[in-house]
């Protein structure tokens, strides 16, 4: 039952999370051309729904996904791929939130050529994440990588400069 709950719980916050990286730069590229009382409303609107509501489920999201790891025992080659594409989302939430502090500075604005490329990539994202968890195609990682995603390997890395696992 816990499961099933915690199922539900990542994919809710999953889709917030990725409902929030796709408006984001419709509400950049909003901020051109704005000034005084309609600049600071769309600046504090844009920054309550990248504080109080994407950031969170990102959070939320990734934790549940964290614990239904450890439940499940999820270890195979579609799901390090999937690890990796939400790593790449991470990378596109930290973005958007330096945007977020750079963007309503006096004179700056969202190019049209950002928005170009940071909407089909955040798209592909998400459809790559997506087609991976529902269609679990098998994948043959080459070798090199094959062995870097075997489970306890990271510890094996790690373990020649963390003393106490010496």
């Amino acid at each position: 039952m816990i499961v099933a709950w915690l199922k539900f719980i990542h994919v809710a916050t999953i889709a917030l999370w990725s409902a929030g990286l796709i408006a984001l730069p419709f509400l950049y590229r909003q901020r051109r051309g704005l000034e005084g009382e309609a600049l600071h409303r769309l600046h504090a609107f844009t920054r309550f729904f990248y504080v109080a509501l994407v950031s969170p489920a990102a959070f939320v999201a990734i934790g549940s996904g964290t614990v239904l790891i450890f439940l499940m025992g999820t270890y195979e080659a579609w799901f390090s791929a999937k690890l990796l594409a939400v790593a790449m989302m991470t990378g596109i939430h930290i973005f958007s939130g330096l945007m977020i502090l750079r963007l309503f500075e006096p004179g700056q604005y969202y190019p049209a050529w950002r928005f170009a490329l940071i909407v089909p990539l955040t798209l592909l994202v998400i459809a790559s994440i997506l087609f991976l968890v529902l269609g679990k195609p098998r994948l043959d990682w080459p070798d090199f990588l094959a062995e870097l995603f075997t489970p306890g390997r990271l510890g094996e890395i790690v373990a020649p400069f963390i003393a106490w696992m010496k």
